[in-house]
């Protein structure tokens, strides 16, 4: 048990950069499933983290059929303006460490429906399950935030405004993020950043839905073994990578009625309207205009 702690104490001090974090400002609670670091007020979300921590492992171990032999750290952060020091985008709310073993939770983000603990918990987990069994770099970053959305039941790592859809406005003007471009990392600015995060929720909402649980947890299994993520769909889908993700596409077109395809395009519409009655009261101008001159005449 001194070990566990030595080498998490070690961690939190290499992970975070001087002046961040105060390891001397901070408790932690230790059992043998993890380790939670959190400042006295938060004491009782400390002890939540710990005890449903072997719930979520026995759940996800069920789900993937993966074992989970990780320890892990988790840091309870009741500052946002700290976390948001550590983190990389302002709509952060958790972020897991996979290299690092660590989950690192902003706790003021979890009054925002619809986060709760639990799901974020899961959420976190869910990512260092997946690098634990997936190594270096074949497990792409669409596919690892689909999979933790799914699983944490749409929970993701970000503030989404679930009242307005990036994916519907790329949907109906054809401006889809290809998952090409979402291998390595996620793009930095607002708008396109949380497109990204829908696209991963809905494609993998797109290949459970045709291809069922199972599917989708072969396509892990043959990632697990060394395979990458194109020989791994198709090995188990029966489709290229490239294919299933066109007829995704499509299939959002289907879903989407023309109505709303009209709304996104309806500032345009407008503006083309006003342009034509101001061509047509301009000819209508001139008109008048000329046949007051022949009158005149």
């Amino acid at each position: 048990m001194f070990k566990i702690l030595f080498l998490t104490i070690f961690t939190v001090l290499l992970f975070f950069p001087a002046g961040t974090l105060s390891a001397g400002e901070m408790e932690v609670l230790t059992d043998k499933n993890l380790a939670v670091y959190f400042n006295s007020p938060v004491r009782s979300a400390a002890k939540e983290v710990a005890e449903m921590y072997p719930k979520i492992k026995v759940e996800l171990e069920s789900t993937f059929g993966w074992d989970l032999p990780l320890n892990p750290s988790v840091i309870l952060i009741n500052n946002s303006r700290r976390f948001e020091m550590m983190a990389e985008s302002p709509l952060t709310v958790a972020y897991a460490v996979p290299n690092r073993n660590l989950v690192v939770i902003d706790l003021t983000k979890m009054r925002i429906n619809p986060f709760s603990l639990e799901n974020t918990l899961k959420h976190e987990i869910c990512h260092l399950l997946l690098h634990y069994h997936i190594k270096g770099h074949n497990l792409p970053r669409w596919l690892d935030e689909g999979v933790c959305q799914w699983v944490s039941h749409g929970i993701s790592d970000i503030i989404m405004n679930p009242k307005q859809s990036l994916l519907n406005k790329a949907v109906a003007r054809g401006r889809f993020i290809p998952l090409s471009r979402l291998q390595r990392s996620f793009p930095r600015d607002k708008g396109p950043l949380l497109l990204a995060y829908e696209e991963s929720k809905s494609f993998l909402n797109y290949i459970t839905g045709r291809f069922g649980r199972d599917g989708l947890i072969n396509v892990l299994d043959s990632m697990k073994k060394g395979e990458d993520v194109y020989t791994a769909f198709h090995k188990s889908c029966n489709f290229t990578l490239e294919s299933l993700e066109k007829d995704w596409h499509e299939s959002l077109k289907k879903k989407m009625p023309w109505l709303a395809h009209v709304s996104f395009y309806l500032y345009e519409i407008l503006f083309g309207l006003t342009a034509l009655i101001a061509v047509y009261a301009f000819i209508k101008v001139i008109l008048r205009k000329r046949a007051y001159m022949e009158a005149e005449e």
